[in-house]
């Protein structure tokens, strides 16, 4: 896998607000949301606690602490081979991230032909920040790629978010950098090493970033006063979306109109 120049890309400062939790990214002075914070912000969190109440609460929390060590263990790994840098990690959970990331170099990446940029920070000016895995050449697509540990398979309506997340950062990308995003590809593994891709493309890559768009309006209706809101105006983003897409002709299929 070839490195390619063709977009020169900036580096924000992220930032974890110590109080909440949440993260921030600081672009030349603009201290824009993550995506995650947004859409950890706007999800139903039902599922979530009935989860929790199912398997307990300090047992849910000792599940996603060792997902999150691990899914951070597996990054590295593929960051560090697509860079190519050594990497190692001998620890128990980084033992067990090595051969989930080889499986997705494996398969997931064969088609990869050159790539722009791998832990990209990105941003949309004045509205939101985040940082995606990777933004490469993907059987001849512009692509952003997205890679995600799992404890068990996924079905596509378990990861809408997955989707939602992928479809922010192709619009973020093509906001500043000019470009053309034509594909999402979210490139899971489990422990077990059963992986799956799930791609998105064209009218419903579209219809990924309208919903993305209303979770962001949402947010924002949620974290800010009337005045504030104005500053950022996720609102009239929304709206020339949703009148660029008036005469779209898959506008009211399955496709355009799932939620």
């Amino acid at each position: 896998m070839k490195k390619s120049n063709k977009y020169s890309y900036i580096q924000g400062k992220q930032i974890t607000d110590v109080d909440t939790g949440t993260r921030f990214y600081d672009f030349q002075g603009s201290r824009l949301p993550s995506v995650t914070t947004i859409l950890s912000a706007t999800k139903n969190q039902q599922f979530l606690k009935d989860w929790k109440v199912k398997v307990g609460e300090a047992n849910a929390e000792r599940i996603k602490n060792l997902s999150s060590k691990r899914g951070t263990s597996m990054h590295k790994f593929l960051e560090s081979h697509i860079q190519g840098v050594g990497y190692d990690d001998l620890t128990g959970i980084g033992q067990e991230a090595k051969p989930m990331a080889q499986k997705i170099i494996e398969v997931g990446l064969t088609p990869v032909s050159e790539y722009y940029g791998s832990e990209v920070m990105l941003h949309y000016p004045g509205l939101y920040a985040g940082s995606t895995d990777l933004v490469c050449l993907h059987n001849d697509l512009e692509t952003i790629v997205d890679f995600k540990q799992a404890n068990r398979p996924k079905r596509e309506e378990w990861i809408e978010d997955y989707f939602i997340q992928i479809a922010a950062y192709a619009m973020a990308h093509d906001a500043y950098y000019g470009s053309s995003i034509e594909q999402g590809v979210i490139m899971v593994c489990t422990p077990d090493l059963y992986y799956q891709e799930f791609k998105v493309s064209g009218a419903e890559l579209r219809s990924w970033k309208h919903k993305f768009l209303k979770r962001l309006d949402m947010y924002h209706e949620l974290k800010f006063d009337e005045k504030e809101r104005a500053k950022v105006d996720s609102n009239k983003l929304l709206e020339e979306f949703e009148r660029d897409t008036s005469n779209d002709p898959f506008k009211g299929t399955d496709i355009e109109g799932k939620d």
